[in-house]
C-alpha cells in the first residue's frame, strides 16, 4: 500500500490554508498528496456553484499547489457523499489526514467545524486540523518547533512517534509538555501547600516525564528536548505552549483536552490515536 497524505478541502480560503499545509508536509516526507472534495448527494444548486463546481475543487486546488510547488506530486478525488464519513473511509490508506478547523458551511461564531470534531475524535488515523492562516501568514515565533502534550505515567507512543519525527524532519526542537495537579489531599489542607513539598512533588513528575522520554531519546538521538512539566489545566498549558511552535501533537485519549486546545491555538493540532 503506497504512502500518502489525504487533505480534504472545499471552496472555502480556510481549506486552501489547510491544503498548502498538507502540500509543505507532503514535500517534507517525500510523499504523494491526495487532495479529496466531498460533495453532498444531489449536488449544490446551480447558485451554490459559484465559483466552480463541486466536481473540480480538487482539480483546481491541485493546479493552485503544484504551481506553487512545482515538486509537489498531487491527485485529486471529487467524492459524493457525507464529508466525515467519506474522509474516514479514505484514511485507512493515509499517514495523515489535514483539515481545515472548519469549512464553507460555519462561520464565525464555530471555531470547530463538524467534520474537522468527527475525524479528530474517530478517524483510525493522526488527524491534523490547520487554523486558517496561510504559511507567509503564521503568528511571530519559532514556527519550526513542535509541541507534544504527553501523559508521563501513561504516554501515549504513536503520538510522541508522531511529535518526534515531525521534530527531527524539521531538524526541531521538541517541548515536551506533562502536566500535573496537586494531590487530592492538599485541597483538604487547611493551610497553604508548603513549599517544600511542592517541590517534592514536582521533583517526582519531573523524574516521571525523564523516564517516559528515555526510549524515545534513545531512538531520535538528534531531537533536541525541552522537557516542561507545568502545574495548570492540559489545554491552558498546551495552548501558551503553542505559542512557539509551529504543531502540536496530543494523544486522542486526551479527550476534551484536544478539542478545547483546537477552539484556542494558532498552529496546526495534530490529534493521534492509540
Amino acid at each position: 500500500m503506497e504512502r500518502v497524505i489525504i487533505v480534504g478541502v472545499d471552496r472555502s480560503a480556510r481549506s486552501r490554508a489547510a491544503a498548502d499545509w498538507a502540500a509543505r508536509e507532503a514535500l517534507l516526507r517525500g510523499l504523494p498528496l491526495r487532495v479529496v472534495h466531498v460533495a453532498p448527494p444531489g449536488g449544490p444548486n446551480p447558485v451554490e456553484q459559484w465559483p466552480y463546481r463541486p466536481e473540480t475543487v480538487a482539480d483546481r486546488v491541485v493546479a493552485e499547489l503544484t504551481e506553487r510547488h512545482p515538486e509537489l506530486t498531487a491527485l485529486s478525488t471529487h467524492l459524493t457523499g457525507t464529508p466525515a464519513a467519506a474522509l474516514d473511509t479514505m484514511a485507512e490508506e493515509a499517514d495523515l489526514v489535514v483539515l481545515g478547523l472548519r469549512g464553507e458551511g460555519g462561520h464565525a461564531g464555530i471555531a470547530l467545524g463538524s467534520t474537522a470534531s468527527a475525524l479528530a475524535t474517530r478517524c483510525a488515523r493522526p488527524v491534523v486540523l490547520v487554523p486558517g492562516t496561510f504559511a507567509d501568514e503564521e503568528p511571530a515565533g519559532r514556527a519550526d518547533g513542535v509541541t507534544l502534550g504527553i501523559d508521563a505515567r501513561d504516554p501515549a507512543g504513536d503520538a510522541v512517534d508522531l511529535a518526534f519525527e515531525a521534530a527531527r524532519l524539521r531538524g526541531a526542537r521538541l517541548h515536551a509538555v506533562h502536566v500535573w495537579t496537586l494531590p487530592a489531599r492538599a485541597a483538604r489542607w487547611p493551610f497553604a501547600v508548603p513549599e517544600e513539598d511542592r517541590a517534592v512533588w514536582e521533583d517526582d513528575e519531573v523524574q516521571h516525564l525523564s523516564d517516559a522520554l528515555r526510549p524515545w531519546r534513545g531512538k531520535y538521538p538528534d531531537v533536541d528536548v525541552l522537557e516542561d512539566v507545568v502545574l495548570l489545566p492540559a489545554a491552558k498549558a498546551l495552548a501558551h505552549a503553542a505559542g512557539n511552535s509551529g504543531l502540536v501533537v496530543v494523544g486522542r485519549r486526551s479527550g476534551g483536552t484536544a478539542l478545547a486546545l483546537l477552539r484556542h491555538t494558532r498552529c496546526p493540532v495534530a490529534v493521534v490515536p492509540s
